[in-house]
């Protein structure tokens, strides 16, 4: 049976010993993690292939089969995205700002680590290293829950971590996973506030649900993302139809592919067309509003799919070979729309016209909002931030990719000599 308490207990120990590391232990530890990756990964990737039997038995989608799957060439990029990690800068101790008081009181602002994080996600094995890489590059113990699809992949890669974290003689604590999938220890782990300081949960919208509903600790929500793409009237649609098709299919199962593309009317009989038959290559279904529809029935007469929008399909995070398009009247329309179904995850609009651009960027309230350019560039290692352990899309301490500073907090520290307050 498994003793979360007895996990809290050891973990809550290991942050204190991280805490005080410097930086160049956490690097050596990090090379030491990836070096072990290289040399082991074997077990991770036999682990693998037992998940995705499971899986596809379980009938699964390919969408899904390809967030769980390991293979050699994935379990390179991890090493690497670890190596990449040790070369960026430490955050932790940095002063943030320093003052002199009247009183005489030096008073410094330094960043520091968290503490313990407990991280509970779905799917991707490859969330197991980018969490444990960043944590302990910010001095943070952590708790990792994964789903149970990935179960046996990522208790391999914890094995490796902590084989690593051994031989550096480091505490294995550090970086801990619950074992059992039984769904109770994820609810006893929100509750496990003595000595978890924060929750990040990736995964759907049950899971943050219940994240924010039955949690004592703070929790940082994100990584559900609805992402949608508005065409204006002057979009440059050569360009447009690169920038969807690679938004919507590069990665279609990640929370930064496109889900719904807005079009001007003006543009809507040379664009969606194009559209159609680009994605039709790639075996993308077409959810249409009923405005959009007319503009596509010679694609489908093609070989497009094309299916009439249901009432609940621009509310949806696809992560699938599906996209939502409807038309709007301008750009008031898209915002409204945008405004009213995103996740506030990434939103982005095409256009050659400054004024449009400024009012998207300004108007739109997502953790990341772009001008010409994919959805898919809204994540760390694209933002030069290294790993990263989620896409935050709340608005109080972290926002977007979380990469190493929003993984610290900070304190105040008072050097003084002798004062005494009057």
């Amino acid at each position: 049976m498994t003793d979360l308490n007895a996990i809290g207990i050891a973990a809550r120990a290991a942050s204190r010993q991280l805490a005080t590391l410097t930086t160049a232990r956490k690097n050596d530890a990090l090379r030491a993690i990836a070096d072990e990756l290289e040399a082991r990964g074997g077990a991770a990737l036999e682990a693998n292939t037992h998940d995705i039997a499971d899986a596809r038995a379980a009938g699964q989608s390919a969408a899904i089969l390809d967030r769980l799957l390991l293979d050699e060439r994935r379990l390179a990029a991890l090493a690497a995205d670890t190596r990449r990690v040790a070369g960026l800068p430490d955050p932790v101790g940095e002063e943030l700002e320093s003052r002199l008081l009247p009183n005489g009181i030096r008073l410094v602002r330094r960043r520091t680590p968290i503490g313990v994080i407990g991280v509970i996600y779905e799917a991707r094995p490859n969330v197991t290293i980018d969490i444990a890489t960043l944590c302990l590059k910010t001095g943070n113990a952590a708790i990792l829950r994964g789903g149970r699809e990935t179960l046996r992949t990522n208790l391999a890669l914890v094995d490796v971590i902590q084989a690593a974290l051994t031989r550096c003689g480091l505490p294995p604590a550090a970086v801990q996973a619950i074992a059992d999938p039984d769904r109770a220890l994820v609810t006893e782990l929100l509750r496990l506030d003595r000595y978890v300081d924060m929750i990040i949960p990736r995964g759907g919208a049950a899971l943050h649900r219940l994240c924010r509903q039955e949690s004592r600790i703070p929790v940082i929500t994100g990584g559900l993302g609805i992402c949608h793409i508005y065409v204006d009237e002057s979009a440059d649609l050569a360009r447009a139809v690169d920038i969807i098709e690679n938004a919507k299919v590069q990665r279609p199962s990640v929370c930064n592919a496109l889900d719904t593309l807005l079009v001007h009317p003006a543009v809507a009989a040379r664009l969606l067309p194009a559209v159609a038959r680009r994605l039709a290559g790639h075996g993308v279904e077409l959810r249409a509003a009923e405005n959009a529809l007319p503009f596509l029935s010679e694609a489908e007469a093609g070989g497009a799919r094309v299916v009439p929008a249901g009432p609940d399909d621009f509310d949806t995070e696809w992560m699938a070979l599906i996209l939502g398009v409807k038309l709007v009247g301008g750009l008031d329309e898209a915002i409204d729309h945008i405004q009213a179904h995103s996740t506030e995850h990434t939103d982005v609009i095409l256009t050659n016209d400054l004024g449009h651009a400024t009012r998207f960027v300004n108007e739109v309230t997502s953790s990341a909002v772009f001008v010409n350019a994919s959805t898919r560039f809204n994540d760390g290692g694209q933002f030069g931030l290294g790993a990263e352990v989620a896409v935050s899309t709340q608005k109080l301490h972290a926002r977007g990719p979380m990469g190493l500073e929003a993984l610290t907090t900070y304190k105040w520290i008072g050097y003084g000599s002798g004062q005494v307050r009057e």
